[in-house]
């Protein structure tokens, strides 16, 4: 498990933890019934509160990709690839709605925004 903190990020210390970990079960590096580190560990770690990593844990178990059982720890949950790859997009699709708000309030129109958006994720083909 990697997890990398920018503080130079708007995002909170908590969500990035949190997307990480789930980019990192999405992609099936982190695979089904692997154990997490203890909470008190990954704070020590990545030099943050337990309450912060706690609180991207709780994220984790209400986005259903991890299981905390009470007196052993935290456990990436089970899922089929289909349901993954669902996850993977509907988190995508959150992500890419909140950003959209920003391109919108600049004025941008959709054939603009992809057309940036080509930009900088080139097609590999």
């Amino acid at each position: 498990m990697d997890v990398v903190l920018s503080p130079a990020s708007d995002t909170p210390f908590y969500a990035q933890i949190a997307e990480q970990i789930a980019a990192q079960i999405v992609r099936g590096e982190l695979a089904a019934g692997a154990p997490l580190p203890p909470i008190r560990t990954v704070a020590r770690d990545l030099g943050v509160s337990v309450i912060t990593v706690k609180k991207a844990w709780d994220e984790l178990e209400r986005a259903g990709l991890i299981d905390a059982i009470v007196g052993k720890g935290s456990f990436v949950a089970a899922h089929r690839s289909d349901q993954l790859t669902d996850k993977r997009e509907a988190m995508a699709l959150q992500r890419l709605s909140k950003d959209l708000v920003y391109y919108r309030g600049l004025g941008f129109t959709r054939d603009e925004f992809l057309a940036l958006a080509r930009q900088v994720y080139p097609d590999a083909s």
